[in-house]
């Protein structure tokens, strides 16, 4: 008779996928509500989102587009910053951060699909993103947060670690 152990594992391993998932939060007085609201609206209606394009689905709502994280490539990183803010620029002013805004940007600059992604994957469309002035003490409370998931989590750079984001109440 064959042990307890070889009858059900047969002497294999086993392994699970796992998509974690990043909550923000819209109810009034979230350190991150402010955020949480422009993802919404992107995930929601992404073409009333800057910007403008008539083929925009933000990634990040489905395992079928998941976000992955961007860490080792900082140039890139750097880059997909640097197109938010010079979109947050032409779309909201030169002094869209006056009263303590910032640029929020989604994709996070910190994945693979932010605003240079159509730079370095020709098949990431342009404009797939959505950014936004918005109040400081919320978009780095928003980040505190994607810092610690990244850390929970363990997420591993490149592709073959993505997650998803949900807004809740």
């Amino acid at each position: 008779m064959a042990s307890e152990k070889s009858r059900y594992c047969n002497g294999g391993a086993a392994t699970f996928s796992y998509v974690g998932t990043l909550y923000y939060s819209k109810a009034a007085g979230a350190p991150e509500c402010a955020v949480a609201l422009h993802i919404e609206k992107g995930f929601n209606t992404p073409g009333q989102t800057q910007p403008p394009s008539s083929t925009k689905k933000l990634p990040g709502q489905n395992t079928d587009a998941p976000l992955t994280r961007l860490y080792a490539d900082t140039t890139r990183r750097d880059r997909n910053r640097s197109i938010a803010v010079s979109n947050c620029v032409k779309y909201f002013g030169a002094n869209y951060a006056d009263g303590g805004k910032q640029c929020d940007e989604y994709p996070f600059a910190a994945t693979y699909q932010g605003a240079a992604g159509s730079e370095y994957d020709p098949y990431q469309l342009p404009n797939n993103f959505s950014v936004m002035a918005l109040n400081g003490t919320e978009n780095g409370n928003a980040g505190n947060l994607l810092g610690q998931f990244y850390c929970k989590y363990r997420l591993l750079d490149g592709p073959d670690d993505g997650y998803l984001v949900k807004i809740t109440s």
